[in-house]
């Protein structure tokens, strides 16, 4: 009998990360997931059985390293493979450059930059003893188009948008591949706290001159199910001869900007 390939996914517990995490397990993988909400964590977990999906939860900050490594090794001693990482893990803070905190630029670069960082590198020491593996980080289409109020946040995953490209080329030569998946707006728990009313999200969709936003040409907000299919795609035997790629998946907002 074939083993189950073995996934993990960073910033499981809501949004596009659970999205993933929830749409992997469907498809027969041991899904891994990683969060620092521990509440949220427990009832995945608990769907996932409900649902008799494979499937672990694990608690950690992505930004600390060390418990990072124990995760992964635990990981690989128990199943002996890692096929799959989804770093989706980030956090959004907003404000000028010019009013900024200290606390607020190195929490974003702490999550969004080096979390991808650290549980990269731990997993594609594994991925090489096998000489296989896939890898997509959640980026940004702020990555690659001046956002006001969201330098933290755009340069940060601009940082992990390049390291991901990196690291794809460093593990080309071991099977490994390492692509990118840069959603424009989408509705998630984490959007959703920045809309104060449904008038906002109209406010993106048809543009915003004193922002210097454009809209989105195919008028509405992505779904989390828009954003995971193109990492599925990315993950899957489909793409086996795409690396480095950055798929931008944003309704048109950055006019094919990279």
């Amino acid at each position: 009998m074939m083993e189950k390939k073995v996934a993990i996914v960073t910033g499981a517990a809501q949004g596009m990360g659970y999205e993933v995490f929830h749409a992997l397990a469907v498809r027969g993988y041991v899904t891994i997931g990683i969060d620092i909400q521990e509440e949220k964590l427990q009832k995945i977990k608990d769907i996932a059985e409900t649902d008799h999906l494979a499937a672990e939860t694990f608690y950690a900050d992505v930004s600390d390293s060390t418990r990072v490594n124990e995760i992964i090794d635990q990981v690989y001693k128990t199943y002996g493979r890692i096929d799959v990482l989804v770093n989706a893990a980030g956090v959004l803070s907003l404000g000028e450059v010019t009013t900024l905190s200290d606390e607020d630029w190195e929490r974003t670069f702490a999550v969004n930059t080096n979390g991808v960082f650290h549980v990269s590198r731990a997993v594609c020491n594994r991925m090489k003893e096998n000489k296989q593996g896939a890898v997509v980080t959640i980026s940004s289409n702020a990555a690659s188009v001046p956002r006001t109020s969201m330098a933290a946040y755009s340069a940060s995953k601009a940082a992990s948008l390049m390291f991901t490209k990196c690291l794809g080329l460093e593990m080309a030569s071991h099977g490994i591949r390492c692509n990118i998946v840069s959603p424009g707006a989408t509705d998630t728990e984490m959007q959703r706290a920045f809309w104060k009313e449904e008038a906002d999200i109209e406010k993106g969709i048809k543009g915003i001159p004193e922002q210097y936003r454009v809209g989105i040409p195919l008028q509405k907000i992505a779904s989390t199910t828009e954003i995971t299919e193109a990492v599925l795609f990315l993950l899957s035997d489909s793409a086996s001869h795409i690396t480095m790629n950055n798929i931008v998946v944003d309704g048109g907002a950055t006019l094919g900007a990279q």
